[in-house]
């Protein structure tokens, strides 16, 4: 390769270099994340009974409204909000607890359709 061929190339390699490492820093946090950091707070388990959320958490502050059940093969699914995380419910069992999105800039799961 000719020197001044080489030379420009390295030029550019290098200049490329220093705009990326230039550019603003920014970052996303993520709902993975975060979940990780609340493994420790307490939320429903699995196979408790709607009744036993709600006497261990108190009333939830949106019930949403319940999913399927349209055929016997597919459960009703129900879902209370809480303010820090989603209970999901097979019938009246607890199936999953989600934590909820803490704020717009957080990258995760797209909230329940209402």
């Amino acid at each position: 390769m000719p020197r001044p061929l080489a030379t420009a190339l390295a030029g550019s390699v290098l200049s490329g270099a220093l705009l990326i490492c230039a550019a603003p820093a920014s970052a996303d946090t993520l709902l993975i994340d975060r979940s990780r950091q609340t493994a420790n707070m307490a939320v429903p388990t699995r196979g408790m009974s709607m009744a036993q959320v709600e006497a261990s958490f108190g009333a939830p502050a949106e019930r949403l409204d319940p999913r399927g059940g349209q055929k016997r093969q597919w459960p009703t699914i129900n879902r209370w909000v809480y303010p820090a995380f989603t209970v999901y419910f097979e019938n009246s069992r607890v199936i999953d607890t989600v934590v909820n999105q803490a704020a717009a800039s957080e990258v995760g799961p797209k909230p329940a359709i209402r």
